[in-house]
């Protein structure tokens, strides 16, 4: 009987550890194929996926904004007689935004009212940022005196090459300036050597001073915009019948003078000339022999 329970306890012991076997095995077989599965998941996944960690430690590219250089156009038509004031008033507005937002560059006016035709100009520098709301306020001004808007127009000149160029020069003058000042506060080289220098270092400061010129210049005028105002009349005034025979009468007395002048020319050649040759004649008469008559 108790050989009976070993063997069944053995038997028993004998079936656990093959099941445990087998399972292990079909584990074990399982996992090569898991693993493979898994592993192209990974190379998947990794030829997919952007590397964060290399985009992060990339530099930044440094981006530089065009500088624009503006200029407005806009032209109005009016009657003569509200030109000049149209032009004032404009001209007022400028003045009243303060120097640091807009500035009168030029005016100009010219033509007749009693004619009924006349004509303006206006140039201003406006501070970039507020040059197409300061056109929409000349606008609605020449509005309210019966002007029309005729003309307008932007146009624009890129400055950054010009500006990236001379900023670059620029640092490049001043660096090679500190490198020869350092030469002449050591006193190293020669007499010819330091005199030499001395020449550099001005000729180079000649050149940083017109670097720097040119770039306040073109700073100045990315700063501010150029607004061009023309003033005019709907059309020209026509023509009269009598307007030729005005202007030929006032044409004669030009032309007078100039019939005068022309002659006083001439006296003053004649004269001298006709005198000469009327002196010759008479000294060549006195010298000529007398002729014999004949018997």
């Amino acid at each position: 009987m108790a050989c009976v329970t070993l063997a069944a306890c053995s038997e028993s012991d004998n079936y656990g550890e093959s099941a445990e076997l087998t399972e292990a095995d079909a584990t074990t077989e399982a996992a090569p194929e898991a693993m493979f599965e898994e592993g192209e998941e990974i190379a998947e996944q990794a030829s997919t996926a952007p590397d964060t960690a290399a985009l992060e430690t990339r530099p930044d590219i440094p981006i530089t904004l065009p500088r624009m250089a503006y200029t407005y156009d806009y032209g109005f038509q009016l009657d003569a007689a509200e030109i000049a004031p149209l032009q004032e008033r404009h001209a007022d507005m400028c003045e009243a935004a303060g120097p640091y937002v807009c500035q009168i560059v030029s005016q100009s006016h010219s033509g007749n009212v009693e004619d009924g035709y006349a004509s303006g100009r206006l140039e201003l520098a406006v501070v970039a940022d507020q040059a197409r709301e300061f056109g929409g306020r000349l606008g609605a001004a020449a509005t309210t005196v019966g002007g029309e808007q005729v003309t307008a127009g932007i146009t624009g000149e890129d400055l950054t090459g010009n500006m990236v160029d001379t900023e670059a020069r620029l640092r490049s003058r001043i660096a090679l300036r500190d490198r020869m000042m350092e030469v002449l506060r050591t006193r190293q080289g020669s007499v010819e050597e330091i005199v030499e220098a001395e020449r550099q270092v001005a000729r180079i400061n000649e050149e940083i001073d017109q670097a720097r010129a040119w770039l306040e210049e073109m700073r100045g005028r990315v700063a501010f915009t150029r607004v061009n105002i023309d003033y005019s009349t709907a059309s020209a005034p026509a023509s009269s019948f009598l307007d030729p025979v005005t202007s030929a009468l006032a044409s004669i007395g030009g032309i007078l003078g100039y019939l005068l002048a022309a002659f006083i020319v001439l006296a003053s050649i004649a004269v001298p000339v006709g005198g000469a040759i009327w002196g010759v004649k008479r000294l060549l008469k006195r010298f000529d022999p007398p002729v014999e008559a004949e018997a």
